[in-house]
This record gives C-alpha cells, structure tokens and sequence, in this order.
C-alpha cells in the first residue's frame, strides 16, 4: 500500500456497515482517516469546528461522509451529538490543536489541553454506551511523537498527547470489561496544514528528514492505514498500545 490517498479494498470484509464517528475528520490526520474509513465501506461521521473545513470536507466526499460541527470543549454539545445515534462501532478521536511560540503562556496552555486531551476524554466517556452494544467497539485516539519527549515551543501540546498515551492506557483498562479496546496512533512528522509552516522552512525540513530513516514527510494516509489496522478484527487482541508512525524519527 502506497502512502497518501491509497486504496482501502483490502478493509472492506471489516468495514462495511460499520458506524465510524471520527472527530476533528475534517482537516489534516483526521479527514485522512475520515476517508479511508469511508473508501473501506463504513458509514462515516466527521466532525470539525471551522465551517470552511466542513464545506470543503462536503464538497470532497458529497453525501458519503456525514459531516458536523463539533467543538469537543463543549460538554453539552459532545453529549448532544453522540445522543442522537442509534449506534457506534468505532470511535476516532483526532480533534487537536498546536499553538507554536504561544503556549508558555498559561491561558493558552489551558486552552490546548482542554481540546487535545480533555476534548478526548470527554467524547470517550460519551460513547461508551453506545460502543457496549457493537460487536466490534474499539476507540483510537491520537497521540504524537511529542508523547515520548518534549517541545520546548509546545509544551501544552506536548503534556496533553503525553497524557493522551496514559489516557489510553487507562480506558483500555476501564473499557476491557465492556469490550472496548482502546488504543492510540503516534504520528510523527506529516504533511498536513499544521505542518505547512516547517514544510516551508527548507533548513528545518531537511533536519526532520535527515533524522527520519525513510527520508520523508509522512502522509495522511500511512497514519489512516495504520487506523484501520487498529480498528480492525486483525487487531482483536491489542488494546492499550500507542502506534508509532513516524518513519523511524523517534528511534534515531
């Protein structure tokens, strides 16, 4: 399977009719594994907080992915979406933000953990009663590389993905007893809007690449190949593990 937009047909016999809410679906990681998960057969809900992003989403994909608006710091409107379905099997939690040179301040700070990790657990704690009635419930949260070592200019990014790999580790334990396994991807350095700034540094992208083994940017979809992978039968046995993605970068 190549990197990028990839054909998904090997995940149909698991995918198809499968209810998959991923939030933060509409940009970046997210509306990559969005898709995969759609081009696999589920049926798809994606959630974002800009309109701009939903219309593009919209545009993009029509009528086979459900598209909303979400903002996961809004308890209320958390609970109000998930109530109104009938059923989950899978749950995706990409809804994240990065705020570079700003987050030493404490307001901001505050601000990013509340979207990247409480925003995470309170969608987990949402769905659970839904995910106890499918067959093959399973949540996926999104981690980073940034959960293993510091960012000296994302230190509110880098405390919440590194209490996204505990937050992990702990429902898998919670939710075993309902069977919902719960595990986690860490991408590394990947081609999305966030990363654009970097990208366009070319001495600070030729140092991501030159610590980067495959010697490349990631794309959205080797992270989405590896949710599926996760989300899947295949993985009916792993439940608390973070998945590095990120080409090699962490282990050099």
């Amino acid at each position: 399977m190549s990197s990028g937009e990839s054909d998904y047909d090997w995940a149909r016999c698991w995918y198809v009719g499968r209810r998959v809410l991923v939030t933060g679906g509409t940009s970046g990681i997210g509306a990559a594994i969005a898709s995969a998960f759609q081009q696999a057969g589920a049926e798809v809900i994606a959630t974002g907080i800009a309109p701009s992003e939903i219309e593009m989403m919209a545009k993009r994909h029509g009528d086979d992915i459900d598209c909303r608006l979400l903002d996961v710091r809004d308890q209320t409107a958390v609970e109000s979406l998930v109530g109104g379905f009938k059923a989950l099997d899978i749950v995706v939690n990409c809804a994240g933000v990065i705020r570079r040179n700003d987050e030493l301040d404490p307001a901001v700070f505050d601000q990013v953990v509340d979207i990247n990790l409480n925003g995470t657990m309170r969608v987990c704690a949402a769905v659970r009663a839904l995910l106890v009635r499918s067959d093959a419930a399973a949540i996926l949260n999104t981690a980073s590389m940034l959960s293993f070592f510091g960012g000296g200019l994302v230190p509110a990014y880098a405390a919440s993905k590194g209490g996204i790999a505990q937050l992990t580790k702990s429902l898998a334990i919670s939710y075993a007893r309902d069977a919902i396994r719960v595990n986690a991807v860490a991408p590394g350095w990947i081609a999305t809007p966030l990363t654009q700034g970097l990208r366009d540094d070319q001495d600070r992208s030729e140092a991501i690449l030159a610590r980067t083994p495959l010697n490349r940017w990631g794309q959205g979809g080797d992270v989405a190949g590896a949710a599926l992978f996760l989300c899947s039968p295949a993985a009916a046995f792993i439940t608390g593990t973070i998945l590095t993605v990120d080409g090699g970068y962490s282990i050099c």
